[in-house]
């Protein structure tokens, strides 16, 4: 039942932004414009989980094998974020071009001239 409520939660956030848009084009161009703003944050805090890892590796862990696979396995956490990150990003782009989406073109949809 806790399952249904949070569904329904999630839909009553969603739902009143899609009704609202003036087109399904202003509900892509906002989801595009948050994941433009969110994609440069999360790559920063990869990088940023990445050196804490190292940083961690060579000055704190000094022999402690649990503190070392710690540091290790952060080090990996961050490289795998930035990767799944780069290979996403490059995925939309090669989808882009390859449809002609995105960028500075428009997409004019169909009307009803009178």
């Amino acid at each position: 039942m806790n399952t249904i409520y949070k569904a329904l939660i999630a839909l009553g956030v969603v739902l009143p932004s899609v009704a609202f848009a003036d087109t399904l084009f202003d509900v892509g161009n906002t989801i595009g414009g948050l994941v433009d703003l969110i994609t440069p944050i999360v790559v920063a805090l990869a990088l940023v989980l990445f050196f804490w890892g190292l940083i961690t590796y060579f000055t704190t862990a000094k022999g402690d094998e649990k503190a070392l696979e710690k540091a290790r396995n952060t080090m990996i956490y961050g490289v795998i974020i930035l990767f799944v990150m780069v290979s996403i990003w490059g995925i939309v782009n090669i989808l882009q071009d390859t449809f002609n989406v995105g960028g500075t073109q428009t997409v004019t949809p169909p009307s009803v001239t009178r």
